[in-house]
């Protein structure tokens, strides 16, 4: 008998001791399961659901490198004589990265379809001479105006000319997709030039594409920008059988990044600080342009 009632007593013991063990377990484990979990390895605390997720600026820094959309567009963005990729976008680009912190990337692009490459982060900014109008302010978010510009039209040395409603019936080219186009065909926001809306409008790719077309005389105008006609027709350039003819309007050249995109602001300062100091001014002196006012 007692030795049965000392095998009990035991097993009794055993069975509290196995309960208490279990017991501890499971606490430690709701509590383990209550703790919020621990970030990941390479993932600082904090950064989940925080502002830095929608940062274009954040973004572009993680690349190292901003991903800058062009065209070929003499004295904006093009290549010298000597070979070297150069111009006065070129060169303000490269200064503004610098003062990011990243890696300028020149990617050429099709102008037609430059919102939709920015959209779709293909590149991370429009910057290649480009004119500042409402739709364009509307869709994307560009910076403050800093060159000068105008739409002028650009007919062979020596053709009769005498105002736009003279290229009424003759063919007219111009960049698809540009200011120049617009001054053609109009807007949403804006009407052609009455003269103009009279031509036959063929639309090119680039604006270089339009001088070719008016000096093999397979058209007979052409309507681009000033800063490019300045610098690629006259004495001493390739086209030094085309002239300036008219001025059709003044514009100015901005910067565009993605809708929403905190590098605007940034970029924005960095013009600030140039146009202080005076370097903006001497880079737009070396390409013979105005800076906006």
């Amino acid at each position: 008998m007692k030795s049965k009632k000392l095998r009990a007593l035991l097993l009794a013991l055993v069975m509290v001791l196995s309960l208490a063990a279990c017991g501890g377990k499971d606490s430690g484990g709701t509590a383990g399961s209550d703790s919020p979990a621990a970030p990941p390895e390479n993932q600082p605390a904090g950064d989940a659901g925080s502002g830095q997720a929608d940062s274009d600026l954040a973004y572009v820094q993680g690349n190292g490198k901003m991903v800058i959309g062009y065209t070929v567009y003499e004295p904006m963005n093009y290549t010298d004589a000597d070979g070297n990729f150069t111009g006065f976008d070129t060169e303000l680009a490269r200064a503004v990265c610098e003062k990011l912190g990243v890696e300028p990337e020149f990617q050429e692009i099709i102008w037609e379809t430059k919102e939709v490459e920015l959209a779709g982060k293909s590149i991370d900014c429009i910057w290649n001479g480009l004119t500042l109008d409402a739709e364009r302010e509307a869709n994307m978010n560009c910076t403050v105006p800093y060159v000068k510009n105008a739409q002028v039209v650009v007919v062979k040395s020596g053709t009769d000319y005498a105002g736009t409603s003279s290229l009424a019936g003759k063919t007219v080219v111009a960049e698809v997709g540009s200011a120049g186009e617009a001054q053609i065909i109009g807007t949403e926001d804006s009407e052609p030039d009455a003269g103009l809306a009279q031509a036959d409008y063929v639309g090119k790719s680039v604006q270089t594409d339009c001088l070719m077309e008016v000096k093999a005389g397979t058209a007979d105008a052409a309507v681009l920008d000033l800063t490019l006609a300045n610098a690629m027709t006259g004495e001493g350039t390739d086209y030094a059988d085309l002239e300036i003819v008219d001025e059709l309007a003044v514009e100015n050249y901005g910067v565009a990044f993605r809708k929403g995109s905190d590098i605007r602001d940034a970029v924005n300062d960095i013009f600030a600080e140039m146009v202080a100091d005076g370097s903006l001014k001497a880079l737009a002196g070396q390409y013979n342009l105005e800076l906006a006012e």
